[in-house]
């Protein structure tokens, strides 16, 4: 399962997303999240769907593997949809009595648990995408520079922009750590599939001392080849490859404004 994880990982490639500015990148994510949560209609979910495939198609990223990443979240997903089903009022399609506790499904939440589904997966697709598409150094660079007007009243834009993105970074590695404990431990016995949600949840507890003795070693090695790269905060720091605006930056800005209108547009009409 935790080999699944496509969060943080960067996928080489010379597509049309790959050499989009990183800024812009970030800009549009955070705008096509906002724009996620404020539509609430079936076809505007299928409008945005077709956006997100163009996404995928137009990153060159192999469609297989951006689902891969979903399947850690079935359980969150699912779990969701059920809870929107059982705990939406409205129109009941079906209900029982358990101890005076009536159990209904409604219509309402039926709709609710289906886009709220689909809202999730936009989610992790769409986040995704920024991550395959654009190394941890521009990563870096991209929300350092997004964060320097906030260091007018001491935001500290470098080391905030630092540690994002390693955390983004390591989400694969010690996702990657935990499979390789999972099955050591496997072979000695131990038994991480059979029972209840609560026995595979206990089952998990014993991989918490080796995985954070693993984590702490790996930060530990990471400060030490830092400073023997004489890294002392992000003073004066100079780049190899300068960040700039490009036609192709104004197309994909365009682009998405274009489709994020249209998108409000249908759902305010419906």
């Amino acid at each position: 399962m935790f080999k699944n994880i496509t969060i943080g990982q960067y996928v080489k490639g010379d597509s049309f997303l790959h050499r989009m500015d990183p800024r812009v990148k970030i800009l549009l994510t955070i705008f096509y999240i906002v724009i996620l949560f404020l539509v609430n209609t079936p076809l505007c979910y299928v409008f945005y769907a077709a956006f997100t495939l163009f996404l995928v198609w137009l990153s060159t990223v192999p469609l297989k593997f951006i689902v891969r990443g979903l399947k850690p979240m079935l359980f969150l997903l699912l779990f969701t949809v059920v809870i929107n089903i059982f705990m939406t009022p409205g129109d009941p399609l079906w209900q029982t009595k358990i101890f005076n506790w009536t159990l209904q499904i409604t219509r309402q939440g039926v709709v609710t648990g289906i886009l709220m589904f689909l809202r999730l997966i936009f989610l992790v697709i769409g986040t995704s995408l920024l991550t395959l598409t654009t190394t941890p150094l521009m990563l870096t660079d991209g929300i350092e520079k997004l964060l320097k007007p906030f260091e007018i009243i001491k935001v500290p834009a470098h080391e905030i922009a630092m540690m994002m993105t390693i955390a983004i970074r390591f989400i694969p590695t010690l996702a990657e750590e935990t499979d390789k404990i999972m099955k050591a431990q496997t072979a000695r016995g131990a038994d991480f599939e059979s029972g209840n949600i609560i026995r595979r949840a206990k089952a998990m507890i014993p991989l918490l001392v080796p995985l954070f003795i693993s984590a702490f070693r790996r930060a530990d090695e990471l400060a030490t080849a830092m400073d023997a790269r004489c890294y002392h905060g992000g003073k004066n720091r100079t780049r190899m490859k300068q960040m700039r605006l490009t036609a192709r930056d104004a197309a994909g800005a365009g682009i998405m404004v274009l489709v994020c209108a249209a998108v409000l547009c249908i759902n305010r009409i419906l």
